[in-house]
């Protein structure tokens, strides 16, 4: 594998990624806001056996987050596979937030993804192709999660109109959708989890689905979408 991003590396579902994808043998690099989390999932790839490069990069600032892209193309190529697991995870209620914290949330669960994939994508395509995935949740939206649900929803948008202007040109852009809570030794482990963001960055053309829905009950459900 020519290489594997990961925006939004902290423990559970970035960390398990970046580590399952160094185990496919695939150079990872990780991007998050803290220097901490860096340090922690790059440790945590080495401690698979993999081999990692941690940045420091903000989702929310459009600037930060180029330049640490950028950095990380120059020293491992443009990546077959770009993950997107950075959100503004909170509980809040209709009128909990203010209209600035709630752009403030939309910025990293929307914009930052947005941000991303147009920056890359156009790249990934020249190289001939690769694999977009988006972190989803909140299949249903709920008053007690109110920025994180308008978030969710607001990314699984925009992964279908990326998709319908990256898809042709040979970029597979999906959402994985986490349908619940995430925790080690649950139905959804992260390290369970993970091995959907594989399964569906091997799919070829003809099988890849738009959405994929992790439920915890019985696997994953998935609309498959064809290229035109």
């Amino acid at each position: 594998m020519a290489g594997t991003f990961v925006i939004g590396a902290g423990p559970g579902i970035g960390r398990a990624v970046a580590r399952r994808f160094a185990r496919e043998g695939s150079p990872v690099a990780v991007l998050a806001r803290s220097r901490s989390t860096v340090d922690g999932a790059v440790a945590a790839v080495e401690q698979a056996g993999g081999k990692a490069l941690g940045l420091t990069a903000d989702a929310a600032d459009e600037a930060s987050l180029r330049s640490g892209l950028d950095a990380a193309v120059e020293r491992l190529g443009v990546p077959d596979v770009l993950v997107y697991n950075a959100a503004w995870v909170r509980y809040d209620r209709p009128g909990g937030l203010s209209a600035a914290e709630l752009t403030a949330s939309l910025q990293v669960s929307v914009v930052g993804a947005v941000s991303a994939v147009t920056h890359l994508a156009p790249r990934m395509a020249a190289a001939g192709g690769g694999t977009v995935l988006l972190t989803s949740g909140m299949p249903r939206a709920r008053a007690a999660a109110t920025s994180l649900s308008i978030g969710k929803a607001g990314l699984r948008a925009a992964r279908s109109v990326l998709a319908d202007e990256f898809g042709p040109q040979g970029v597979h852009i999906a959402t994985i959708t986490v349908g619940g809570p995430v925790a080690p030794g649950s139905a959804l482990d992260p390290e369970r989890i993970a091995e959907h963001y594989v399964r569906v960055a091997r799919q070829s053309a003809e099988e890849w689905e738009q959405d994929v829905l992790l439920d915890g009950a019985d696997g994953a459900h998935g609309a498959v979408e064809g290229v035109g």
